[in-house]
């Protein structure tokens, strides 16, 4: 049931989103890139808003919005419920699961942060 209303979501943005960019194409152009300031996209050179802004309510757009909604459905934690068994990346490039480093009983810490 859920991912039948994420489709439904998830479509019927694209579907509204894909004829606002018809209709009104600078109006989008200027939305797309106003949200492109929030993620520091613009600030890349090598990025132009003819390489990558049309692509934005695509068929390709809505399968991969799709796929990592539908991905996000399996990583929810719930307070009292067992931790989800995520895929998480080495810093080899290597894909693992969270649970692959579980080892007896030791605790498993995992510290989160970024680097800018």
């Amino acid at each position: 049931l859920q991912k039948i209303l994420i489709l439904l979501h998830v479509t019927t943005c694209v579907v509204v989103g894909k004829t606002l960019m018809i209709l009104f194409p600078n109006a989008m152009r200027r939305y797309i890139l106003k949200q492109g300031e929030k993620s520091r996209m613009n600030e890349n050179p090598k990025f132009s808003y003819e390489n990558w802004g049309p692509t934005f309510f695509s068929f390709k757009y809505l399968l991969f919005v799709l796929k990592v909604k539908w991905k996000r459905l399996e990583d929810e934690a719930y307070e009292g419920h067992p931790a989800p068994n995520t895929p998480v990346a080495t810093f080899n490039g290597e894909v693992r699961h969270l649970f692959d480093f579980m080892r007896d009983n030791r605790p498993l810490i995992l510290n989160f942060g970024s680097c800018t």
